[in-house]
């Protein structure tokens, strides 16, 4: 009874929480006010043991928020981490499916082992989420298209300005040294619904990435870890040494003893 009465008081009050899911839309209609679009950006892979990381982009407009499929099935987005893998896949389908109608852009960028050793992952994720971004057409996203590469000059790529007409979220913190203006969204996979889009676009890329890999480097289970550090990828790194799929930089830290040559020594870290 008491449940009762303090559900109707919210009701009569008009402060009734919407549903969590619901609050994803809700917040990227606030968001996307004066601007043409809303890009969400975020990651997969960054505290991985192996393979590379990878980035997605999804850029929707006012028109989509306010549609029909961001009003009745927008609801069924959330952080891919809290998705089952067919839940992720499902929605996959359905993103290509707007992507036909012109509905959404979407795309990944992906960022190698090699790059994750010689830039460092913060560097790999920066770079992966460059290239997500840079592989959405869209002629009103970007007044200038054409960005140095990794072999311009310190000059070149220190004055670059790209000038953008959507808002940009990107997942986690705002990034330093990052050429497009964004907006850094703390656990906004959580919060916008064009976040978690996109974390379901690097989910899904970089677990069918993982999975072909496990085919070329059998014994360390990628297809069911995905190259992170359980306890079953840690017993196959020590009976079958690193491949070169291996991030040596993280190795160090997830063996505090030297197991053989070619492993040095490594800490666990989370899946992101």
């Amino acid at each position: 009874m008491i449940y009762l009465l303090k559900n109707l008081k919210k009701k009569l009050s008009g402060v009734v929480n919407m549903p969590k899911r619901r609050q994803l839309r809700a917040f990227d209609i606030k968001q996307i006010e004066g601007f043409e679009g809303l890009l969400g950006v975020d990651e997969a892979g960054r505290g991985a043991l192996a393979g590379p990381v990878v980035a997605g982009a999804i850029l929707v407009s006012k028109a989509f928020l306010e549609g029909k499929w961001a009003a009745t099935q927008g609801g069924k987005v959330n952080d891919s981490k809290q998705l089952t893998s067919e839940e992720r896949e499902s929605l996959w389908l359905e993103f290509e499916k707007l992507m036909n109608q012109g509905l959404i852009h979407a795309h990944y960028g992906i960022a190698s082992v090699g790059e994750v050793e010689s830039l460092n992952i913060l560097g790999a994720t920066k770079l992966a989420m460059r290239r997500a971004l840079e592989g959405i057409y869209s002629p009103e996203l970007f007044t200038k298209r054409v960005e140095p590469d990794l072999f311009s000059s310190i000059e070149e790529r220190s004055t670059f300005k790209p000038s953008v007409s959507c808002k940009i979220l990107v997942d986690g913190l705002a990034l330093r040294h990052f050429p497009y203006p964004h907006t850094g969204v703390v656990k906004g996979d959580a919060r916008s619904l064009c976040i978690a889009m996109a974390s379901i676009v690097a989910k899904v890329t970089r677990d069918r990435f993982m999975i072909a890999l496990d085919k070329k480097y059998p014994g360390y289970g990628f297809a069911q870890h995905k190259g992170y550090g359980t306890e079953e990828h840690r017993l196959a790194l020590l009976k079958l040494g690193r491949c070169v799929e291996h991030r040596d930089l993280f190795l160090r830290k997830l063996f505090s003893d030297h197991v053989d040559p070619a492993q040095m020594n490594f800490s666990i870290l989370a899946e992101d």
